[in-house]
């Protein structure tokens, strides 16, 4: 693909001796969503842990906007433009909305341990700024008035939604989404979609998407790659994946061809 700000060949994670990831090639063009899909055990979450540096990757390369990846740590991955979200939100439930944003941008905070003791002068403007930054993205994430409330307090769609304003603290050209719309109701799943475009289209932010609703897959992406048992089976256009005859095996088993097949690929929901 031209113009990628993310790409990879020949990548290999294993766990001892199981194979949980072996990508020969995968390509993310800039200011794209891109969505991967497969059935449960996939080795998507895997591979997103490899790309965000919680997993080194044992062998082959991964290059983010010109730079390798492969031996850099979480925070080195972060600094560079890469954020993420989780599968199972994790916020700092006991500090407030602003606190769990403002502590997003510390990848980018230049004041020292000892500014911070004797509250210098830099230090007082960095911890100003950060908390008009912070209250900048509650904005924009649709969570206005909600900046001292404990995390914990919040409902479950704005959690999502802190979460989202958290990972965008620290400035990402490139963001990870391990499903976002998971245990959202079909309301708060089409707000989120429309703000997954905001960001693409407002922010100028590539999006990389887990996702188990294909409703949302098939609505929102560019381009689809799916995984089955770690590997690639399939990219393209979700109109082509809806129709792919390994990707409707890989969901629905042998025997599941045909229109019945592609239709099913369309609204099933599998488990990432």
């Amino acid at each position: 693909m031209a113009n990628t700000i993310f790409e990879c060949k020949n990548v290999m994670k294993r766990f001892g001796g199981l194979i949980a990831v072996s990508i020969d090639s995968f390509a993310i063009p800039r200011h794209s969503i891109v969505s991967i899909i497969g059935p449960n055990g996939a080795g998507k979450s895997t591979f997103f842990n490899c790309i965000t540096g919680f997993y080194q990757i044992d062998d082959g390369e991964m290059v983010f906007d010109g730079h390798p990846l492969k031996g850099r740590t979480i925070d080195q991955i972060t600094r560079l433009g890469i954020a993420r979200t989780f599968q199972n939100i994790r916020l700092f439930n006991n500090m407030t909305a602003i606190e769990n944003i403002m502590v997003g941008q510390e990848p980018h905070l230049t004041s020292s341990p000892l500014g911070a003791i004797f509250g210098t002068r830099h230090t007082r403007g960095e911890e100003q700024a950060a908390e008009d930054e912070a209250r900048r993205l509650l904005d924009f994430a649709g969570l206005r008035g909600k900046g001292d409330l404990l995390a914990k307090n919040l409902p479950y769609g704005d959690q999502r939604r802190l979460e989202l304003a958290r990972a965008l603290a620290s400035k990402p050209s490139l963001l990870l989404l391990d499903e976002p719309t998971a245990g959202m109701n079909p309301r708060e799943t089409q707000d989120m979609t429309r703000f997954f475009r905001r960001l693409r289209d407002e922010l100028g932010i590539t999006i990389l998407l887990i996702e188990h609703d294909m409703r949302v897959v098939m609505g929102i992406s560019e381009y689809v790659t799916v995984l089955d048992y770690g590997q690639k089976i399939a990219e393209g256009a979700p109109q082509e994946i809806q129709k792919n005859p390994r990707v409707i095996e890989a969901y629905l088993g042998r025997g599941a061809m045909g229109e019945a097949g592609a239709s099913a690929i369309a609204v099933e929901q599998p488990a990432a």
